[in-house]
């Protein structure tokens, strides 16, 4: 199958920055100093939470060795600098060095910050290093939300959908098995309540506000018809299809079918179901690699997000591209290495995306040349369920800038773990919201 042209936009993974409203605007008004002064054979410094220090050895081996052949090829050499995971993602490390004129010059973004990064004037156009053939190779719906007025400024490495996982176990010791995956939220909540048990939860959804958070909450919006913003700019937040979907997550707190706190973090498989802590567990597809390669023993299953009566399925992809700092020290050379790296139709640059869907990690290519290169890997096992099953309903992360992130966030804690109405929640959000569009002069939100 070939990656639609439906998908809106591109990401996100997992998890994302979380740093809020604050780092946003500070960034867009921070000077963004120039980096003239250094040595001609200082290398590009690549900021990622992947390598050389990461825990997951496939993906520092895909990283380094990718930094290798760069590197044995190139006068201007890329060096690899890790980030905790923590700092990267739910700190402020990296907006903290732009707004201080010190960001690295290769770095790695989701949609969810893409206009973070963008109108504070950060992000390198890299239309002009990659061929209209290569351009071509990425689906619209893939690339959209990294473009603005249709030039490239990131290249996504992965596409990464949600579902639901499930614990084998724990559907056996219900009497339950692979036939009574739930099609509606209304039997996802029966199924969570008879999983439930006094040491184990039923379901899981993240319950840390942030921008995975947001991401994971998105498909229970769209799957009744929401949005967050209708065609003329103004809100539209303040719907039955939101309300709903808001009512949805804290239905499941307040049956106590799902916990108020999750273990490491909603991203995080191995600690939520591999370890038995709840039976069906919001996931997205890198929970494949995530199992294989730290809960080998633990069987499990996965199925496509139940929707509402009357609704639609959608789910999200989201994933991480790869971004060069438009005021580095040599601008140039690294958006030539992005080029090279992700979007080349050199056979090795194409297989060096299948290895990273396939072997770094378990993910859905953005390419449709990488699509079909993988074609054995991608149509079997559970990356085949999320071929046949999951893919064709995904819908990719908006980008959204972070005051209206923290708008939908507050309203999803409110209501998960506050116990906030819905209606009077959405009403209120979509009030807020219709006071910062009035006023926005960034990008276009996808």
């Amino acid at each position: 199958m070939s990656l639609e042209t439906k998908l809106p936009a591109g990401w996100s993974r997992r998890a994302i920055l979380k740093g809020g409203a604050a780092l946003g605007a500070g960034l867009a008004t921070a000077p963004l100093l120039g980096r003239s002064a250094f040595a001609a054979d200082e290398p590009l410094h690549f900021w990622q939470f992947y390598a050389p220090g990461g825990d997951v050895k496939t993906q520092v081996d895909w990283f380094v060795k990718m930094a290798d052949d760069w590197n044995a090829q190139s006068e201007a050499k890329v060096q690899l600098d890790y980030i905790v995971n923590n700092d990267y993602m739910n700190g402020t490390k990296l907006a903290t060095a732009f707004a201080s004129g010190e960001g690295p010059d290769i770095f790695i973004i989701s949609p969810g910050d893409f206009l973070r990064y963008y109108n504070g004037g950060v992000l390198l156009d890299l239309t002009p290093y990659i061929t209209p053939e290569a351009q071509a190779d990425f689906p619209d719906g893939v690339i959209a939300s990294r473009k603005v007025d249709g030039n490239i400024y990131g290249i996504p490495m992965e596409l990464e959908p949600m579902a639901f996982y499930y614990s084998v176990k724990a559907f056996e010791d219900a009497g339950l098995n692979e036939n009574d995956v739930p099609g509606t939220w209304d039997e996802l909540l029966e199924l969570g309540k008879k999983l439930t048990t006094s040491d184990r939860y039923g379901l899981l959804f993240e319950t840390t506000p942030g921008y995975y958070q947001n991401f994971t909450w998105y498909p229970f919006m769209w799957q009744g018809g929401g949005e967050f913003q209708t065609a003329d700019g103004k809100s539209a937040f303040d719907s039955e299809a939101v309300v709903g979907g808001l009512k949805l997550w804290q239905d499941t707190i307040n049956m106590g079918i799902a916990p108020r706190q999750v273990n490491s973090g909603g991203w995080d498989i191995v600690a939520n179901l591999g370890a038995g802590y709840c039976a069906i567990q919001n996931m997205g597809i890198w929970g494949i690699s995530a199992m294989a390669n730290n809960a080998p023993d633990v069987p499990y299953g996965i199925f496509k997000l139940p929707i509402p009566d009357g609704g639609k399925y959608v789910t999200v992809g989201g994933g991480w591209a790869f971004v060069a700092n438009a005021r580095g020290k040599n601008p140039e050379a690294a958006g030539k290495f992005i080029a090279w790296a992700l979007a080349s139709m050199d056979p090795g640059s194409i297989q060096r995306e299948v290895d990273w869907c396939t072997v770094a990690k378990s993910d859905m290519p953005t390419r449709t040349s990488a699509l079909k290169q993988g074609a054995e890997a991608f149509n079997k096992g559970n990356l085949g369920i999320f071929t046949r099953d999951i893919l064709p309903g995904v819908r990719a992360e908006p980008r959204l800038p972070p005051e209206v992130y923290k708008i939908i966030s507050d309203a999803i804690q409110q209501t998960q773990l506050g116990g906030a109405d819905p209606q009077a929640t959405a009403t209120a959000a979509s009030q807020q919201l219709d006071a910062f569009l009035a006023t926005y002069k960034g990008a276009p939100m996808m």
